[in-house]
């Protein structure tokens, strides 16, 4: 009798095991991309691939693919810029920018920018923009009203 229950316990523990292993591959193949969010998938053989997973649950290889996920939602950015007017006086300026990536244009973004975009790309093209824009106008309000 007790031989039996020891060989018992024997196969409920080899089956414990093999239930664990599979379970834990199951769930490193599997990622969750959450609401208004977008998931890009990097390939270690083939580099980043061009689709772009949308909300839900989704399949991977293990140890082969990794996701990058990105916010797709309109974030506000605060851009504060010093620049001169047309006569030649210094105006502090604030902008705030909302802004969000195109989804379909996430894989092109990722290669030639980063996860990181927004850092990257909005300082500048805020600072020209909006120094060209003051650059017209004078410091004084007399023309105004």
């Amino acid at each position: 009798m007790a031989a039996g229950l020891t060989s018992l316990f024997n196969t409920l523990g080899k089956i414990g095991i093999g239930l664990a292993v599979a379970g834990g591959v199951v769930n490193s193949a599997l990622y969750n991309v959450e609401a208004a969010h977008r998931a890009v998938i990097f390939d270690r053989f083939r580099g980043v691939l061009p689709e772009v997973s949308g909300e839900g649950t989704h399949f991977l290889i293990p140890w082969v693919q990794k996701p990058i996920f990105f916010d797709c939602r309109d974030r506000p950015r605060n851009v504060p810029v010093v620049t001169g007017t047309k006569d030649l006086q210094n105006v502090n300026i604030t902008l705030r920018v909302l802004f969000k990536p195109i989804p379909e244009r996430l894989p092109q973004m990722y290669v030639s920018l980063g996860e990181d975009y927004d850092e990257r790309v909005l300082p500048s093209i805020t600072n020209e923009v909006l120094k060209a824009v003051v650059a017209q106008f004078d410091a004084l309000w007399s023309h105004i009203g």
